[in-house]
């Protein structure tokens, strides 16, 4: 192929020269030195571990969850803790019964999987089956303590018309040893005359494949904690702390139509706080927990991280910011 002589460029180039600067001074910058995380020697403190945390992103948004968690206690005001099951499973009933008894959590709820997981680590010590296995021989599920108690506290949560929250934590107390009593949260709840609202889809939980259950007890047991729920809500305008951990479907549309409940009948129920941990983020939790609820003042968190790493940080960062 022929050379191809050398031209110059027939296309126009902006000429640089042009362009007005001017000093890093003048300018608003994201990202300061006074706002860089600190390096944590060992021997240190958790005190000094949380003021090491840069203020940025995550660590900038739990600095102001944990403020306005203190707060709201300060000012007498609701913090609600929804949980899925796995909460449990993974551990962390210790972590949630401290900071009922710290006056830090006001009210619980659960889905129908938490009363079970809580009720097996009251009574026996042990929960979580290895599902895959009980499945294919069709005994998933069919421990006849677990379904006994639980649908044996529900028929006496019916008569006494009783939420099903409470009826559990009674029955526990009622069932349970001391010291078996100190590792339960509905136990430690009904104890402490803190609310824990259980919210139950029919047909999700293992207990309703027992003989014993009682659709119409449950229904209505679960019927009584939403208005339970929707009560607490109502307390919430002006900064209160609404948390949801780990339910990606059930707890968030409770608290959402609870919240509405709430607006309908009393008014202005606003300039709260809300916020969703979770492994993963899912649409319900971050529309109708973080977005909705807020719209109208407040603010919304979201975290991203294992339970069993998430919710003790936050439940320390409480703790540790305190008043003495």
């Amino acid at each position: 192929m022929k050379e191809q002589p050398s031209r110059k460029s027939n296309y126009q180039q902006e000429d640089l020269s042009k362009v007005k600067r001017y000093s890093i001074k003048e300018r608003m910058s994201k990202v300061r030195s006074d706002a860089l995380a600190e390096s944590v020697q060992a021997g240190s403190s958790f005190a000094d571990f949380y003021r090491s945390l840069p203020s940025f992103l995550a660590a900038k948004d739990l600095k102001e969850l944990v403020r306005h968690i203190i707060n709201a206690r300060r000012n007498n005001k609701p913090v609600i803790l929804m949980m899925g099951a796995h909460v449990i499973k993974v551990g962390l009933s210790p972590v949630i019964i401290d900071l009922m008894k710290a006056e830090i959590i006001t009210c619980i709820a659960l889905n129908g999987a938490g009363i079970i997981h809580d009720s097996e680590m009251c009574l026996f010590g042990q929960t979580s089956e290895d599902v895959a296995v009980g499945l294919s021989d069709g005994s998933f599920g069919m421990a006849l303590e677990t379904g006994h108690f639980i649908n044996s506290a529900i028929a006496g949560g019916q008569k006494d018309n009783l939420g099903l929250g409470e009826c559990i934590g009674k029955g526990l107390i009622e069932s349970a040893s001391p010291d078996a009593l100190q590792r339960s949260i509905l136990a430690t709840a009904y104890a402490l005359h803190i609310p824990v609202t259980v919210h139950v889809a029919v047909g999700t939980d293992i207990v309703h494949q027992h003989p014993d259950a009682d659709g119409a007890a449950i229904g209505a047991c679960s019927f009584r904690d939403f208005k339970i729920l929707a009560a607490h809500v109502a307390e919430m305008n002006c900064g209160a702390v609404a948390i949801n951990v780990g339910s990606n479907v059930i707890l968030p549309e409770v608290f959402l139509k609870a919240l509405t409940v709430a607006r309908n009948i009393h008014g202005e129920v606003a300039n709260f706080y809300t916020a969703n941990f979770d492994m993963i983020q899912h649409y319900r939790p971050r529309v109708n927990v973080v977005q909705r609820p807020t719209a109208t003042g407040g603010k919304g968190y979201q975290f991203t991280g294992h339970h069993e790493i998430m919710l003790p940080l936050l439940a320390a960062a409480i703790k540790e910011a305190m008043p003495a």
